[in-house]
């Protein structure tokens, strides 16, 4: 049997694009794992409405699809013009007016939405608009002013974003929307909560903790976009349940040579610290207009997947291109084409990964033996879905199949590599030995194995409870999906 389980899953952002009841429903059959809300465009009733559409196809398709909403974060923007976009040109005296109430812009001064701009930057900084666009030094800070002379001149319009080089703005990370919109989230019961503009772990705790208040039991995303976030890295991932790599704002801020290098460090960082990870921005960016990627994307992507990268992520491909299903389809053929010629290479030594509690040693054991012995998957019950993470943070060539009977846990296992949530409900009076039947069999009815395969096989003592795996099987599946322990390795189940 040759079951095709693409391991890197996909994230797709909905829009105005996506709309059109068959053009989502193509678009969420080519492929897509987890949909994202961008909370930085549309109201309210847009998000609610799409986030219907949604569950009503993954219900009527018998699919899970998980639901990401993300946060539009303290983006400082200039403020708008007064008669429409302008040209800035190179050395041009060039004034970022901070006080409240600026008068719209003109061709030598404009607002901006952060008023605490002056007392951030000073003489010799380097300030990017429009995502790095457009380039000022500043050449002095007088009272409310930023007085800057253009260093690379361009186009600017209203509302277009402003990064200092190298970072250091201190505004903080959950704005008044923000605050407002985690609300939101938590009344459309989304899966995973994005936080934008993350500077450090306290950030990611007090969006924790005003979802739990309103009511939300997402997983949080720590995007990671600041370059000030990069000396907070450790402590923000392990405050996270997920982190983003970012790539607009944070290549903004760092430099283009340099992200990279940094997106590499993100993911192996995450993996190691037993989060999952999320590569974003650009990632087909040409597809925004065009039916294929480039050969320069299609390595973008293909390169992420071998980093070890959870998920892949369209942004404005699927909300505001014109082929939003095609953009999911290229996606996908990309991942599992990386997939194939992917070979891991995974350091199992006891320092390549952090092992706090006991199902996180029971995943290092099965990845262990997965490694030394052929088996067809490793099968995981899991109530909360902790097992199947920690799972998944080995790159094995071996797919996990995660069985839950709690559809929120199911849901955010959409989010981990090499993971295929199976949906279970069987009432076997918590009887472990009975459960270990009965999903064999479930997986024997999917096709997902046969008759003679191996599989690893973890579950608790007390199934149904949270965090209780301490159990590592070997067994073989007999006639019908019935599971037998293997005593030996050569030898057939008993």
């Amino acid at each position: 049997m040759n079951i095709t389980l693409r391991r890197t899953k996909i994230v797709a952002t909905l829009g105005p694009a996506t709309d059109d009841p068959e053009l989502l429903a193509r678009t969420l059959a080519a492929g897509v794992d987890v949909v994202r809300l961008n909370l930085s465009h549309g109201v309210a009733d847009d998000h609610r409405r799409r986030a219907r559409a949604v569950r009503q196809w993954a219900e009527s398709a018998g699919h899970e699809i998980a639901l990401l909403a993300d946060l539009q974060g303290p983006k400082i923007r200039i403020e708008r013009f007064a008669n429409g976009p302008i040209q800035v040109l190179e050395d041009q005296p060039f004034t970022l007016d901070c006080q409240a109430g600026a008068a719209p812009g003109d061709e030598t001064r404009v607002g901006v939405s952060y008023h605490a701009l002056p007392e951030d930057v000073k003489a010799g900084d380097v300030l990017l608009l429009d995502d790095g666009m457009v380039a000022m030094d500043v050449v002095e800070v007088v009272g409310r002013e930023v007085r800057c002379r253009v260093k690379t001149g361009g186009t600017l319009s209203d509302r277009k974003g402003l990064n200092r080089l190298g970072g250091g703005l201190s505004v903080a990370a959950l704005s008044a929307k923000d605050r407002a919109d985690i609300r939101l989230a938590a009344e459309m019961r989304v899966d995973f909560l994005a936080v934008s503009f993350v500077h450090d772990a306290a950030d990611v705790e007090e969006a924790r903790r005003l979802l739990r208040e309103a009511g939300g039991q997402a997983w949080l995303v720590s995007k990671i976009e600041r370059a000030d976030a990069i000396g907070n890295l450790e402590a923000i991932i392990d405050a996270s349940d997920a982190v983003m790599v970012a790539r607009g704002d944070l290549g903004v801020e760092i430099g283009d040579a340099e992200l990279p290098g940094l997106q590499k460090k993100i993911i192996r960082e995450a993996v190691r610290r037993n989060r999952a990870v999320i590569t974003a921005t650009q990632m087909l960016q040409s597809m925004v207009t065009a039916p294929i990627p480039t050969r320069a994307e299609v390595l973008d992507v293909a390169n992420a997947v071998i980093d070890g990268t959870d998920a892949v992520m369209l942004s404005q491909e699927t909300a505001a291109g014109a082929h939003p299903d095609l953009a999911v389809a290229a996606m996908q053929r990309i991942c599992q084409g990386a997939e194939r010629q992917f070979e891991p290479h995974e350091d199992q030594s006891p320092g390549a990964h952090r092992l706090d509690r006991t199902d996180q040693a029971i995943a290092h054991a099965a990845m262990l033996l997965a490694d030394r012995i052929k088996v067809r998957a490793i099968v995981a019950l899991t109530e909360s879905g902790a097992t199947a993470q920690w799972l998944s943070r080995y790159r094995s060539s071996v797919p996990i199949y995660a069985l839950s009977t709690t559809a929120l846990a199911r849901r955010r296992m959409r989010l981990l590599r090499d993971v295929l949530s199976v949906s279970f409900s069987e009432e076997v009076d918590y009887d472990a030995g009975q459960t270990v039947r009965a999903a064999v069999q479930r997986l024997f009815g999917l096709g997902l194995v046969e008759e003679g395969d191996r599989l690893l096989l973890t579950h608790g003592d007390q199934i149904g409870s949270l965090g209780g795996t301490n159990t590592l099987k070997l067994l073989s599946v007999g006639p019908n999906g019935d599971p037998k322990i293997l005593r030996a390795l050569d030898q057939e189940a008993e």
